[in-house]
């Protein structure tokens, strides 16, 4: 094993084995895993992505068994548009995948735009299909107002204990205000339409998602096609909720046009969820709000320990620093964009 917690070459080259049943040619480490550990194994012609899932203190989401589960269920309906799950190893927190040629996007079109929603419009009829039934509700799913608004306050509870003076003024003489008035804007909508806030959206009103969804998580095939990837998160939740994550994904950067079109074409293919408008409505700022929140996780020690996990290397200050110009950045926007008066 490695300095820094990998394990050696000959150790993965031998997971990889036990996983594909037969021998490996070269195991070659992969760049930009996020919060895992990615690696291309190359057996014989073929080739795979063999990954390995940090594990977490405190998190208790199975996010192999997650992503696994999820292809085992898209990719058969929806071939060429998600890789192929091969094989698991829930215990020791290895899995291997079918190999995707392509190229990350560093920025969408809106040729790509329409790739996501044309992803979208072909999973609504899986959520009939026997092995969606046995899927769990996506990571940190939104199934109620009064849930969006508690996920807030816990991650924004959570932030508060950092000692960062720069971190506590946004938070107090910013963030917290904004967050306060439009969950107060959010709820009283709620009441002028005799919703309840706690009640959980209906099941048949559910979407399967992708979660972290949008061109960072999308490969280009040297064909032109589009695949999508990372399916941790993946399971029911409110498409209101799938719209505003778009809408407000730090790495979509969308303009307020696109957005406006992707909203609206969402609304157009659950024509028949009436409420679906006033919800997306009242969960855009909210959700914009949580990302604000979530690009500042850099300063919670654990996330960046998991970052180092993942191959990530620079120094802590500067990525401190730069999350939180992130966040402002979208503070600007939501201030820019909404008022909590209406």
């Amino acid at each position: 094993m490695t300095d820094d917690g990998e394990p050696a070459a000959g150790d993965i080259a031998r997971i990889a084995q036990r996983l594909l049943g037969g021998p490996v040619d070269a195991v070659e480490r992969i760049a930009g895993g996020g919060n895992n550990r990615l690696y291309l194994v190359s057996a014989g012609s073929t080739r795979f992505a063999l990954k390995h899932y940090a594990t977490r203190d405190g998190d208790a989401r199975d996010r192999l068994g997650n992503e696994f589960n999820a292809l085992r269920l898209v990719a058969p309906k929806l071939p060429g548009s998600v890789p192929q799950p091969v094989a698991a190893d829930p215990d020791s927190g290895w899995a291997a995948y079918e190999w995707i040629e392509g190229w990350r996007l560093l920025t969408g079109s809106p040729a790509d735009l329409d790739a996501m929603l044309d992803f979208v419009a072909r999973l609504l009829p899986l959520r009939s299909d026997p092995l969606a039934q046995e899927l769990p509700s996506a990571s940190e799913a939104c199934l109620s107002l009064a849930e969006l608004i508690r996920q807030n306050h816990r991650r924004l509870a959570r932030l508060r204990e950092s000692p960062d003076p720069s971190l506590r003024q946004f938070l107090a003489g910013e963030l917290e205000p904004l967050l306060e008035a439009f969950a107060a804007r959010a709820l009283r909508s709620y009441a002028a339409a005799g919703i309840d806030p706690d009640a959980e959206l209906a099941p048949e009103r559910r979407v399967l998602s992708p979660s972290d969804f949008g061109f960072h998580n999308m490969l280009l095939r040297p064909d032109g096609s589009r695949v999508f990837l990372d399916f941790e998160y993946f399971g029911w939740d409110d498409p209101a909720k799938l719209a505003a994550d778009v809408t407000w994904h730090p790495a979509m950067c969308l303009p307020p046009e696109e957005s406006r079109r992707f909203n609206d074409r969402m609304a157009a293919l659950l024509a028949e969820d009436s409420e679906f408008p006033r919800r997306l409505a009242q969960f855009l700022p909210l959700i914009g709000i949580r990302w604000c929140l979530i690009v500042l996780n850099e300063f919670l020690p654990e996330r960046w320990i998991r970052r180092r996990h993942a191959g990530g290397d620079g120094d802590w200050e500067a990525a401190k620093a730069r999350q939180l110009a992130k966040a402002r950045v979208l503070y600007t926007a939501i201030v820019a964009g909404y008022h909590p008066s209406q």
